[in-house]
């Protein structure tokens, strides 16, 4: 016994050993507990919930939903919403971020100082703050019939933006619809809510600022001798940036735009504060009307950890794509 307490390896795994032990005896008395206590109070525990009635709506979805439908399919377009927001916002955040990292780095005086007041202001203040504040914007822009109208098939008014879409009703192949004025309102084209387009632009506004820092420190990673040399082979300033720098930049950029992503679907349950029906909001009037809050939240934990490392392990997928292998 005494040769095995002397073996730092058996010392090490025993540690972890009993480590383990005691977050599971931890986590079963607190599981035991709050069983015992909520069966005191008569408070039903379980899933059992998820097959009832919602009897609920919710003001948009990506797919169908009534009141009739069960918590579980509310729940289901909850979290449709969030993943809808959150790669919309992880591909807007990355294009915008990469524009401003880009021109911060410009020769141009006053490209690079705007880019720079931008980075730096837009970090600096909280995004439930700019939600609130986009959201305004939004809810103040004119009636549908004084639509801006900046593009064509386009339409932005206080009702939210207007733009065109896809129909499916002709059969497999979809034509294109555009939206047009009809009375007080749109019709055809897909529709984004005043509340949906506030939280996109928010998330982001709000992200591309750090994708940009990112972007930026990536790029000035890469030796300049690579750029002096691909200047002798004649290539211009924009070829060099897209063929030479940002390739090499992707093996410092990838790692810390991962966080960024997942702060995007981290941030994303902010919405509620202005009204988007995202999974905790949706999951929120369930625990309300059911009283089921320990399976409301667990419920939420579980999936955004799923989410979470989901996108973890395909950005390391990528990474290690875009990896420099050495022999």
């Amino acid at each position: 016994m005494a040769s095995l307490w002397s073996n730092l390896r058996f010392r090490g795994l025993l540690y972890q050993v009993l480590v383990v032990g005691a977050v599971v005896a931890l986590g079963g008395w607190l599981v035991h507990n709050t069983l015992v206590n909520l069966a005191a109070r008569g408070i039903a525990t379980g899933l059992g919930f998820l097959g009832r009635e919602a009897g609920f709506d919710i003001s948009e979805s990506v797919i169908a939903f009534s009141p009739s439908d069960t918590y579980a399919r509310a729940l289901l377009v909850g979290l449709l919403n969030t993943l809808v927001v959150s790669g919309l916002g992880i591909v807007s955040a990355t294009v915008l971020g990469t524009l401003i990292g880009v021109a911060r780095l410009s020769g141009n005086w006053l490209v690079g100082r705007l880019s720079t007041v931008y980075i730096e202001s837009i970090r600096n203040v909280p995004l439930l703050l700019q939600l609130f504040v986009w959201y305004g914007v939004v809810t103040s822009l004119p009636v549908a019939r004084l639509a801006l109208h900046p593009l064509p098939g386009v339409f932005l008014s206080n009702r939210g933006l207007v733009i065109p879409g896809l129909d499916w009703s002709q059969g497999w192949l979809p034509i294109l619809d555009i939206p047009h004025l009809a009375g007080f309102n749109f019709v055809g084209g897909l529709t984004l809510s005043p509340e949906f387009a506030a939280l996109l632009a928010g998330l982001t506004v709000y992200t591309a600022a750090f994708i940009a820092e990112i972007v930026r420190a990536g790029i000035l990673a890469v030796p300049k001798g690579q750029t002096e040399a691909a200047l002798s082979l004649g290539l211009s300033r924009g070829q060099i940036l897209r063929l030479v720098i940002l390739p090499q930049a992707l093996r410092v950029i990838v790692p810390p735009l991962t966080s960024q992503y997942l702060n995007i679907a981290k941030n994303s349950p902010l919405a509620i504060a202005i009204g988007y029906p995202d999974l905790v909001a949706v999951s929120n009037t369930a625990i309300n009307q059911t009283g089921q809050a320990v399976e409301g939240v667990a419920l939420v934990m579980v999936v955004f950890l799923g989410i979470s490392l989901a996108l973890s392990a395909l950005m390391n997928w990528y990474n290690k794509r875009v990896a420099l292998v050495t022999r």
